[in-house]
């Protein structure tokens, strides 16, 4: 049974970064769209980052130039590398597999001074 596990989230200080990781327990991951999606309190879970099993890349607006989403398939692991936090993307982030569906457990980010 496929299953995700996301790591890196914590406290940040606005302008900060940090690089979430998500490791696929799966026996196969190179073929698959993976996304990095996040929910904030009280607000409804949102795509952040998609990558395609070759490397491609999508970002929603508000992080374009902040976030990088990449991929390590021998290592069956995804990554969210974010720059220049702000307190509005203080969420928990979620990986999911976008063509099982299956998602993480979820990692918090708090960005705050």
């Amino acid at each position: 049974q496929e299953r995700l596990v996301e790591s890196g989230g914590g406290l940040v200080q606005p302008g900060g970064s940090l690089r979430l990781s998500c490791v696929a327990a799966t026996r196969i991951f190179n073929i698959y769209q993976m996304a990095w999606y996040r929910q904030a309190e009280g607000k409804e879970r949102e795509l952040v980052a998609a990558i395609t099993g070759d490397g491609i890349a999508r970002y929603v607006r508000s992080i374009q130039g902040r976030f990088t989403i990449s991929r390590d398939n021998a290592k069956n692991t995804m990554y969210l590398q974010m720059t220049n936090l702000k307190p509005e993307d203080a969420a928990v982030y979620y990986c999911r597999n976008l063509g099982s569906g299956v998602w993480g457990q979820g990692t918090q980010v708090i960005v705050s001074s």
